[in-house]
């Protein structure tokens, strides 16, 4: 992480009934960096939150008292901030994608575990826990930074964030946005991505299409990334650009449907930014198109995909702004 991310705890809590399980599981993170706490019961482990900043609980859901995903309810309200993980069998899968499309859970492991895909998961929850506390600095060099650190997940978008800026701005600017307005637009700019730190990099690095299901994956990461940012207290234009850059202006996009101009305005700006920095960038599955085709596209989208005006301001921004080209 950038040098200018908080120093945050790495402490992660296994809670589980079986004895030999958490054995297996420390075991694995001997060599790790991250320190390791155990509880065989749902009632030790809220002791240890009295005493400790954990950044990561992964729990079993199937234990005698307090089934796992009740307990990590009780987690959400004393240490809100803590990513919380259920540790499932196959037979409880339904129940744990249930809690991460409520938001209760940030992911969830089947039994029996593949140990690299836990550390993984691990190691992605205890980064987003530090972007968590990171953000709640709320300075620029330090969005930046975390905006750059979640790039690195994706090669292919390296700098995207900044020239989703730097695009989204000149259209403010063009608007007579106000400099309020301009932050916030800078901000969303940078962390309208943010949310795929909970996206493997198996699917975001897909030499290919998505099929439905790595799809539904990918379609998490703008009410992941606003509900990471909506933790750190940041501006309310910035979390709905966050959350609200995937919408259509036909309201066939996500995550909400919105329609026109029921998404918001800096949203609707960064969508065209975004979708136009994507279409010149080179991606595992194609090359970036020209300018000249990524612009034919781009008005070929006009009020389906993005709202008509503001792609008439950028395509004339794109024309007069030598910062552009």
């Amino acid at each position: 992480m950038g040098n200018n991310l908080l120093k945050t705890s790495d402490t992660v809590l296994f809670v589980d009934d079986e004895e030999y399980i958490l054995n297996a599981i420390c075991r694995i993170f001997d060599d790790n960096c991250i320190r390791v706490l155990k509880a065989d019961n749902a009632s030790d482990a809220l002791d240890l939150f009295k005493k400790e900043e954990i950044a990561v609980v992964i729990s079993d859901n199937q234990m005698p008292g307090m089934k796992g995903i009740d307990f990590l309810a009780q987690v959400k309200t004393i240490s809100p901030d803590t990513l919380k993980i259920l540790m499932t069998a196959y037979v409880d899968i339904t129940v744990a994608v249930d809690a991460i499309n409520k938001g209760e859970v940030f992911r969830f492991i089947t039994k029996p575990w593949d140990d690299n895909a836990l550390i993984q998961t691990v190691e992605d929850a205890v980064e987003r826990y530090r972007i968590i506390q990171s953000l709640k600095k709320n300075d620029e060099g330090t969005l930046l930074s975390l905006a750059q650190t979640i790039e690195l997940k994706d090669p292919y978008t390296r700098g995207h964030c900044e020239r989703v800026a730097q695009y989204s701005l000149l259209m403010g600017e063009a608007m007579g946005l106000s400099e309020e307005a301009g932050r916030d637009l800078r901000y969303g700019s940078w962390l309208h991505d943010c949310g795929k730190i909970g996206v493997p990099e198996s699917i975001l690095n897909k030499n290919g299409p998505l099929d439905p299901e790595e799809f539904e994956i990918i379609k998490n990461h703008p009410r992941w990334g606003a509900d990471v940012v909506g933790h750190a207290k940041l501006p309310d234009t910035v979390i709905k650009i966050i959350l609200h850059h995937h919408e259509k202006y036909d309201g066939s996009g996500y995550p909400a449907g919105l329609k026109g101009t029921d998404i918001p305005l800096e949203a609707r700006i960064v969508t065209v930014a975004d979708v136009f920095d994507a279409l010149t960038s080179d991606r595992p599955y194609r090359k970036g198109y020209t300018r000249e085709k990524a612009v034919g596209i781009i008005s070929s989208m006009r009020s389906t995909i993005l709202d008509a005006g503001i792609v008439d301001i950028f395509l004339h921004l794109l024309k007069d702004q030598k910062e552009l080209s």
